[in-house]
Formats: C-alpha cells, structure tokens, sequence
C-alpha cells in the first residue's frame, strides 16, 4: 500500500510522515520511506545520519531508467523514458518483499525500526537556476509505477509542499494521501486546493489535524474539512524534543498521539487496492505529458510506450531478472 504526506509547509507533514513508517515498521511489515520533498529532511526525522543517506535517486535517473527498461520493445532506450513512462511485457518490476533488486539495493539504507529509506535528494549546483524540482521527484513516479505492492507492504512518501504533486501524474500513484493541516486558515486552505484538484480523480484523501491544541482547534478543522477529518494529533513535547535532536523512541510519544499512527494504519490497510484504476491513470499522464512536452523534448511519440495488453497489479509478477 501506498500513502503519501502532503500539506502546506511547516504542517508536520516530514515528522508525521517519519512517526508513521517507524510505526508501521514496529508492526513486522516491510516499509520503505521516501522522501521526495525538496526540503530532505525525512532521513533526520528517522534517525538516519547525514553521511549515512542513500545515494540520492534523482541523480542516477539514467541507471535507474536502464534498469527498469529491462527489454520491454517499446522503450527505445533510458533516454526515451520520462517520468510518467509506464512498465509493459518486457520491464522490470519491484516486489518491497524480498526487495533485493538493484534499485532498492543501491538507491536505499536501513533506518533505526528496520524500514528501509530512499530519497530523491537536493539540489546540487548544476541544478540551480536551470532546473525545476520535478526532475528529481519524478524518479519517485518512475519508481511508483513499476511497484508491484499489496496489502501488508508499504511506501510512505513524504510529498513535497502545497499542491506541487499535481504537476505530473505523482498524485494519482497512491492507496491512501493523508493531507496534514494545522487549525489555520492557511492549513486547510491546501486541503481545499488539494481536495478541488483531486476530486475527478478518485484519489482519497483524509486530513490528519497536527498541533492542536485545544477542543476550539479540533472544532476548526472540523468546521473546515468536515468529515475528511480522520484523526488529530495533539501538540508534542515528545515530538519538539526530537526535532531538536534529543534521544526519541515511539513510546516517547502522547497516549493520544500514538493512538492517532494507530488510527491512520487502519484507514489506510481498509482502502482497497484499485490496480485497474492505477493502470488507467498511468496511461492517462503519460499521454498528456507526451503530447505536452515529452514528445518534443525525446525526439519521438511516446504514446507507443503504452502496452495496451500488459496488466497492472500481481496478476502477472515479473520481478527483476
């Protein structure tokens, strides 16, 4: 299963988003953590050292491309794959159990609770002021469409700020999106362009409440979100202390607060895994963003890398060889 954290900057979105994968680690499943906002901090909420991050997946997008390319006839080569390029009969898939393909292999390192952690990575200075973010973040699409997950088996995205998904098919690549809004006017307005943007997609999503303080803080979201509302989390010494690099460990945190990473498991594990859906959405993108730049900026019509007899989903496993 997939979820993805999203929200306005400064929502908590990273610190939920970290509490959740080494939650859902301590339950025995296998979980990988990516963090594809450009602000890489997912791997410090973890417990991850700086010098000891995976190689960053936005910079190796030519191997990763090669790889998941396989010998699929209708990808020309790593050079013809762009972010929304969907696997078909001839690529390689992911399984998260055993993940011991190369991408996982390479591009992730084990964090304290056992999840394993990749990141997109930050900008260097080739990047600056010549290109944009969804360069990078796109290798989290590459990544998401050749996943083969199922229930028990988790990815935990940590999304970047506001509404920045919504600029390639990124969105559409999850079970479950949990929208972290705090009680402002500022927090659930991102929910609402989040929820408008999402509505004709069929993407759900639930707002988590953070840094409440209060029953006047829950009856603002509730005003504001209704009954998107799933759980609120209550302002946290335990979180504040790790933020400021204090030892944490998940019975650190608030009764209320643990019960809250319990509540969010049991939403996500009761949605229902749509693949045909996924497999509809993936050829959807792909098309637009073919006949919106990607045709022009490869060289040739991406359209044919759609395999109209390749089935999305575990009826037809074929991990990597």
């Amino acid at each position: 299963m997939r979820v993805a954290f999203v929200g306005k900057g400064g929502s908590g979105k990273t610190t939920l988003s970290a509490l959740f994968a080494r939650y859902v680690a301590t339950q025995g499943a296998p979980v990988v953590a990516v963090d594809a906002d450009i602000n890489q901090h997912l791997g410090m909420a973890l417990g991850v050292d700086d010098g000891g991050l995976p190689r960053p997946l936005g910079s190796h997008l030519t191997e990763i491309k090669e790889y998941l390319r396989g010998d699929n006839p209708r990808i020309t080569s790593a050079a013809a794959m762009v972010k929304t390029t969907p696997p078909g009969r001839g690529s390689r898939l992911l399984t998260l159990d055993p993940a011991d393909d190369p991408i996982h292999s390479r591009f992730a390192v084990t964090a304290p609770d056992g999840l394993r952690l990749m990141v997109t990575g930050p900008f260097g200075e080739d990047d600056l002021g010549v290109a944009c973010y969804h360069s990078k973040v796109g290798a989290v699409e590459l990544y998401l469409n050749h996943l083969v997950d199922g229930h028990g088996e988790y990815v935990v995205v940590d999304m970047t700020a506001g509404a920045d998904s919504f600029a390639s098919g990124l969105f559409t690549r999850f079970d479950m999106t949990f929208l972290v809004a705090e009680p402002t006017r500022q927090g659930v307005g991102v929910y609402r362009q989040y929820r408008d943007y999402a509505a004709d997609y069929g993407v759900p999503i639930a707002v988590v409440g953070n840094k409440v303080h209060g029953p006047g803080d829950v009856a603002f979201l509730r005003e504001h979100v209704g009954d998107d509302l799933l759980v609120c989390l209550e302002h946290s010494p335990a979180v504040r202390a790790m933020e400021q690099g204090r030892p944490f460990t998940l019975d650190d945190l608030e009764p209320v607060n643990a019960e809250a990473l319990t509540v969010l498991l049991k939403h996500l594990d009761a949605q229902e895994k749509d693949w045909a859906r996924f497999g509809r959405q993936a050829a959807e993108f792909h098309l637009r963003n073919a006949e919106a730049w990607a045709n022009r900026a490869v060289g040739e019509d991406l359209a044919a890398q759609i395999d109209p007899d390749f089935v999305f989903g575990p009826t037809r496993v074929s991990p990597h060889r």
